[in-house]
């Protein structure tokens, strides 16, 4: 990334990036989501982003907003942000691409090492935390869904000292 912070703006359902340098900067390696001309990235990703010092967020006042500001209004939104949060910055930090998932309780979609941009996602990431169950009929459409894309699932558990275990589930036995 560059060596000049980039600023992004809070709003509704994450922060957007306007700055078209920026904007290609942060899509080659996996960021965001294109909104026309803006780039909004999810909560956990300007998070990680803040967390590594490559993002500024402020508010429509133009306000800096530090680490936990964002946090708290992420909360808003998304009482699981934490869990996402730290099975993101962990997934990132072991070197893969991570993009958000599409729904039935996929958080995140994960492209193997070097694979991003020329291949799909080989994984698909569902987080759950210590002590907050699911239903097994969940859990079950879930699987059923994951192999007929043919991807396989992982479930990240994050402990309630934040700690992540990853399972991958390979079939169905009843």
């Amino acid at each position: 990334m560059s060596k000049e912070k980039i600023v992004g703006v809070i709003e509704g359902e994450g922060v957007k990036i306007r700055d078209k340098g920026s904007i290609e900067e942060l899509k080659a390696k996996g960021y965001g989501v294109g909104k026309g001309e803006e780039l909004l990235l999810k909560f956990y990703e300007a998070l990680y982003l803040k967390d590594k010092g490559i993002l500024d967020v402020v508010n429509s006042d133009g306000e800096a907003l530090s680490f936990n500001d964002i946090l708290q209004i992420a909360e808003g939104v998304d009482e699981n942000i934490w869990a996402k949060y730290l099975v993101y910055r962990d997934l990132r930090s072991r070197g893969y691409v991570v993009r958000g998932g599409f729904g039935l309780g996929i958080d995140f979609r994960v492209y193997d090492r070097g694979d991003y941009g020329k291949d799909a996602a080989k994984y698909l990431i569902m987080t759950l935390q210590e002590g907050k169950p699911i239903k097994l009929e969940r859990l079950t459409q879930i699987i059923k869904q994951c192999r007929s894309l043919k991807k396989d699932l992982i479930l990240a558990v994050m402990s309630r000292r934040g700690e992540i275990v990853y399972y991958s589930v390979s079939q169905l036995t009843f």
